[in-house]
């Protein structure tokens, strides 16, 4: 094992593994990395509490991600849970070409220029671009910012393929950093050739989620459907697709982006150095709001435990973060670096495991107001909101729902509840695309076609693993005839004998 899983890791994984974990509804995305990749501390990590597996498509070959999606069905096998992996496309690279040495260090008020036409290694003065129409897209003037915001430039003027620059805020600049404009306004497309010849790499392995980078608009996500769709015909699969808001341009365009989307994602890095760090929790309530609104998920990222990559405890200010993000109903919460890279995935997956349990556990249910003024034109989707309206005001042990394709525990789970949702479906992808559905727990369950049986079945399965027992009352939907999709037409309260 990794040497950073040490004693420390050690102890954390022997806690994680003898006592047993509180039922939490807010899920957790982990992306995995060289720090994780050790096949013990992921087996570790997903009995922890990790709910989706994030594979960065910013880093690795086609193989490597075929082999780390391998890893990760191994590991939540041997676990005896499934998880959601979910592929992150890198999109458009807008970055700086490479130094002579590695690095420059920029002093404030010193002029640089960013060329796209060089072709030899940057040094003080100048370096190249992997973007090569940025001189075309910006103009005397504008604010540059580098490497997350931490260097500022102002442009001065634009020569050809040469912008000459002033720089504002000084630091360190490293190998292909990042290039953002403030405000927005660069035109790179959503999808690069790259992009697409990762989608079918993780079509192959059956990705259930594609993380879009950088989308603008509706019609970047609805290409990204169609080029998936494509991609995952042979392999008789259809993934869930979730658009990353990280560009000032995707603002305006929340709804139709959301709507042409299966959730979204708050990107608060790039989204933050376009718009500013003071706009983003105002965004990311509204986000969080909009998406359970239209009945989609919504994960919230970036820098959640950050200081968690050296320190084996969060600041007071972290966990403030991640609460404030369960309260106000993220699907899931998510961590980057800090598993990916850090010295404590393990300790990380297990302090947010905590925090999203002890949150959950201080919100406030408005189900009656979250009806008030609502009219359903779906049977199913009637029935899932009677189920939950039920169950919540009879104080139910357990609401199960009997389903294909996963909706109906989809519609349940956009509405804050404190009573568990068990979806039985005799579809592992499904139940592997439910896993990041907040409140859901995914059980894979064959039923029986005959309905009474089925439903005793549910019963016995229930029982069997400890979730309902003498006396319990439970909410329980189904369709007729069993195994249609979107047939949801049933709702039964039972009380197990």
């Amino acid at each position: 094992m990794p040497s950073h899983t040490s004693a420390h890791s050690d102890q954390a994984a022997h806690a994680a593994n003898t006592s047993s974990l509180p039922r939490r509804a807010t899920k957790i995305v982990a992306t995995l990395g060289p720090a994780s990749s050790d096949p013990a501390l992921l087996e570790q990590m997903i009995r922890s509490g990790v709910n989706v597996v994030r594979l960065n498509f910013s880093h690795g070959k086609a193989q490597d991600h075929i082999d780390r999606a391998q890893l990760v069905r191994e590991a939540a096998q041997r676990a005896g849970r499934e998880v959601a992996i979910m592929a992150d496309l890198q999109g458009p690279k807008i970055r700086v070409g490479k130094f002579a040495d590695g690095k420059v260090m920029l002093e404030p008020g010193q002029k640089f220029v960013l060329d796209a036409a060089r072709k030899e290694l940057g040094d003080i003065s100048a370096v190249g671009l992997d973007y090569k129409a940025l001189p075309r897209e910006v103009k005397a003037g504008d604010v540059l910012l580098l490497n997350d915001g931490l260097i500022v430039i102002t442009v001065d003027v634009v020569k050809g393929d040469a912008i000459h620059t002033t720089v504002k805020l000084g630091g360190e600049l490293s190998n292909n950093k990042g290039i953002n404009k403030q405000g927005g306004g660069l035109t790179a497309p959503a999808l690069t050739a790259k992009d697409m010849d990762d989608i079918r790499t993780a079509m192959s392995f059956k990705a259930d989620y594609v993380a879009v980078s950088f989308p603008k608009n509706a019609t970047d996500m609805e290409m990204a459907r169609q080029l998936c769709n494509v991609a995952a015909a042979e392999f008789d699969h259809k993934p869930g697709l979730i658009a990353k808001i990280e560009r000032a341009e995707a603002i305006p365009k929340l709804l139709e982006i959301l709507l042409a989307s299966d959730g979204i994602m708050v990107a608060r890095g790039d989204l933050a150095v376009e718009v500013g760090n003071a706009i983003v929790p105002a965004l990311q309530k509204r986000m969080i709001k909009l998406a359970r609104e239209h009945d989609k998920v919504v994960i919230t990222a970036t820098q959640m435990m950050e200081s968690m990559i050296t320190n084996p405890v969060p600041t007071r200010a972290e966990v403030s973060d991640v609460a404030n993000a369960v309260l106000d109903g993220t699907d899931a919460v998510m961590l980057s670096a800090e598993t990916a890279a850090g010295k404590y995935p393990l300790e990380t997956v297990i302090e947010m495991a905590k925090i999203c349990h002890a949150a959950e556990g201080a919100a406030d249910v408005g189900l009656d107001s979250d009806f008030t003024g609502k009219t359903f034109h779906r049977i199913d989707q009637s029935i899932a909101m009677g189920a939950l309206f039920t169950a919540y005001h009879l104080g139910a042990k357990a609401i199960v729902a009997m389903t294909d394709s996963g909706s109906t525990a989809l519609w349940m789970s956009r509405h804050l509840v404190n009573v568990p949702i068990y979806a039985l479906t005799p579809k592992v992808e499904t139940q592997r695309k439910m896993a990041l559905y907040r409140n859901v727990r995914p059980i894979l369950m064959d039923a029986s076609s005959d309905r009474d049986t089925a439903l005793t079945q549910a019963e016995n399965h229930l029982k069997k693993r400890g979730i309902v027992q003498s006396g319990d009352i439970y909410a329980i939907t189904c369709g007729e005839p069993m195994g249609a999709p979107g047939g949801t037409n049933m709702l039964k309260i039972c009380q197990v004998s």
